[in-house]
């Protein structure tokens, strides 16, 4: 028989911390994946995704540029030099029948010149998915329809965005010139992120006397201006190569300067990891080196190189724009934002028709687009932003 001692009573209970449910937007976060917290990161920057739909809507021009374009590059009528833009109407006496006004030749008392001008008695009819100039689509398909363009053959072109001093068509030029300067960006940016996460892996992995030879290799090429290097090495391109061959040659000069700010944001990623214990883990578990650096390192950041590559396709796309205004790029017939602008460089020719500059503002909604987007993804892709 036990006693209780007087004054003594149950034992107290143990004091616990009141266990709170977790939130689920936090629960959500913690077992997401990389991507998904950059994708959730990207869709708070209103910006970004705006830019970022512009981008896909000029690539996706890019891809059906024979298509959109109401001429092929080439057509042109030289009966209509300069001709100014032509407003699209959609409506006619209240029904539904799209058209724009035909030209009309003036003189200027006083310079005796000839200058078109919009006649509104005129009308030309205008048609959706009309037959027109033969193209291959993506290459490879044989076809004549147009998203748009003049219907029937009365001899009187559209010009919406006006005509060039050949009488080319401005908005099919700039569609079709969208092919080959966003490409030169792709296959540029592609050329520098093989240099830059190579090169700069291998810096920042090894460091010594390796990390030093490339970090010495980077500043050499830092230290040259850019255009005179451009230059140098473009010169060195054979004067009768084809179009297609100084297309190539174009993007990789381009190239071997736009690695090294790819190669020094690979390095420092690689040592800031390097010491990591999934890395330690890897090298204890016999992999190889390379496996190592691209297997197990790489993807830890991968989403801060595609954040980085979207910036540096404005800088190719602005590269190959001023070698081609220079006459050190591509050269007609070949259709580039940069050889549309070489026609720019008639001071009389840019105050008599000032349309012919569109294409250069085709570069500036480009690279802003893609700048803007590019920072949307560099913000959502840094973990230690608030």
């Amino acid at each position: 028989m036990t006693q209780q001692l007087p004054g003594a009573g149950a034992a107290p209970a143990l004091e616990t911390e009141p266990v709170t449910a977790v939130d689920g937007d936090d629960q959500r976060i913690a077992v997401a994946s990389q991507w998904k917290l950059v994708w959730w990161g990207f869709k708070r920057h209103r910006l970004a995704v705006i830019c970022g739909i512009i981008t896909l809507f000029i690539y996706l021009v890019a891809m059906f540029a024979p298509f959109l374009a109401p001429y092929n590059a080439g057509t042109h009528n030289s009966e209509y030099t300069y001709a100014p833009p032509q407003r699209l109407h959609l409506f006619d006496d209240g029904s539904f029948s799209p058209h724009v006004n035909g030209y009309t030749l003036e003189q200027d008392p006083e310079t005796l010149a000839l200058t078109f001008e919009l006649d509104e008695n005129t009308k030309v009819p205008v048609g959706f998915l009309v037959r027109g100039d033969e193209y291959k689509l993506f290459g490879l398909i044989t076809w004549d329809r147009h998203l748009i363009g003049p219907k029937g053959d009365n001899g009187t072109p559209m010009y919406l965005l006006g005509a060039d001093s050949n009488g080319r068509d401005m908005l099919s030029r700039i569609i079709h010139g969208t092919t080959i300067s966003m490409s030169i960006g792709l296959v540029g940016v592609f050329l520098s992120l093989l240099l830059g996460v190579v090169l700069g892996g291998v810096s920042g992995y090894f460091g010594g006397k390796i990390d030093n030879a490339i970090q010495r290799l980077i500043e050499f090429i830092i230290a040259i201006p850019t255009i005179p290097l451009w230059m140098a090495l473009f010169a060195a391109v054979p004067a009768n190569w084809g179009q297609v061959q100084r297309y190539l040659a174009l993007t990789v000069v381009i190239s071997l300067v736009g690695w090294v700010g790819m190669a020094r944001e690979v390095r420092g990623k690689f040592f800031a990891v390097k010491g990591d214990e999934y890395v330690t883990a890897a090298i204890a578990d016999g992999a190889s080196q390379g496996r190592v650096m691209f297997r197990h390192m790489l993807p830890s950041f991968t989403s801060h190189i595609i954040a980085n590559l979207s910036l540096s396709i404005p800088t190719i796309i602005l590269a190959e724009t001023a070698l081609s205004f220079i006459g050190l790029g591509l050269q007609t017939p070949t259709v580039s934002w940069g050889v549309l602008l070489q026609e720019a460089q008639n001071i009389r020719a840019v105050s008599t028709a000032p349309w012919i500059l569109l294409p250069g503002v085709a570069v500036v909604i480009t690279v802003l687009a893609m700048n803007f987007f590019g920072d949307g993804l560099r913000d959502a892709a840094d973990p230690y932003k608030n």
